[in-house]
C-alpha cells in the first residue's frame, strides 16, 4: 500500500494542473458577451468659470458651475449649478440658472432640470421679464428654448403661465402651448 504522504506532491501537482488548463482555456475564450460600457468620467471642473469678451473687451458671455463631470462613452457633461449670463451691445442682458444640466459635447444642447429660472434684465424699453420652470432644452444654432413642462412668465404687471413653452430669441417669439393662464395689470397701475 502507498503512504498517504508519497500522494500529496502528486495530488498538489495535478490540481495546478487541472487549475491551469481552466485559466488559460478562460483566457483564451475571453469574455462570454460584449463587454458593457461604461459610463466612467474622463474628467471632473470644480468652481468652473468661463467668460467670453467682444473685441471691445466687454463681456459677452459669462458661464459658471460649482462642478461639471465629463463622460467619453456618451459625449456629454453633467453640471452641477449651472449659471449662465448672456449680453449683448443695444440688447438687454439675459441671464438664467438652474439645480443641475446636461451638455452634449458640441455645445449646442443644454438641458436645464429643477428650479430653472431665466431672467431678461430691464432696458429703457422694456422692465424685467422672468420666466421659472422645472425643466428647459436651449437649441444653440437657433437659440431656442423650449419645455414641456408648467412654466410661468412675468414681465411688470403681466403674468402668463401654461403647460409647454417655445421661445425664438432671435425673432423674439414666445409661445405657451397648452393650459394657458393670464392676468395683466392696467399700465397705469404697472408704472407706479
Amino acid at each position: 500500500m502507498v503512504a498517504p504522504t508519497r500522494l500529496f506532491p502528486l495530488l498538489v501537482a495535478l490540481l495546478l494542473a487541472v487549475l491551469s488548463y481552466a485559466l488559460e482555456r478562460a483566457v483564451r475564450e475571453g469574455p462570454l458577451g460584449p463587454e458593457p460600457r461604461r459610463h466612467d468620467p474622463d474628467y471632473i471642473v470644480d468652481r468652473l468659470v468661463l467668460t467670453t469678451y467682444a473685441t471691445d473687451g466687454s463681456v459677452e458671455s459669462r458661464v459658471t458651475a460649482d462642478k461639471i463631470v465629463h463622460y467619453p462613452d456618451d459625449a456629454t457633461s453633467d453640471v452641477t449649478a449651472p449659471s449662465v449670463m448672456l449680453s449683448k451691445p443695444a440688447s438687454p442682458r439675459y441671464r438664467a440658472r438652474a439645480e443641475r444640466g446636461s451638455v452634449a459635447d458640441d455645445g449646442e444642447e443644454v438641458f436645464l432640470y429643477g428650479n430653472v429660472v431665466m431672467i431678461r434684465e430691464p432696458d429703457a424699453e422694456r422692465t424685467q421679464a422672468r420666466l421659472e420652470t422645472d425643466f428647459l432644452h436651449v437649441v444653440g444654432g437657433p437659440a431656442i428654448a423650449r419645455s414641456e413642462l408648467e412654466v410661468r412668465l412675468q414681465e411688470g404687471g403681466r403674468q402668463l403661465a401654461g403647460r409647454g413653452m417655445e421661445y425664438h430669441h432671435d425673432r423674439g417669439l414666445f409661445v405657451l402651448r397648452e393650459q394657458v393662464r393670464g392676468r395683466f395689470e392696467p399700465r397705469e397701475q404697472e408704472r407706479k
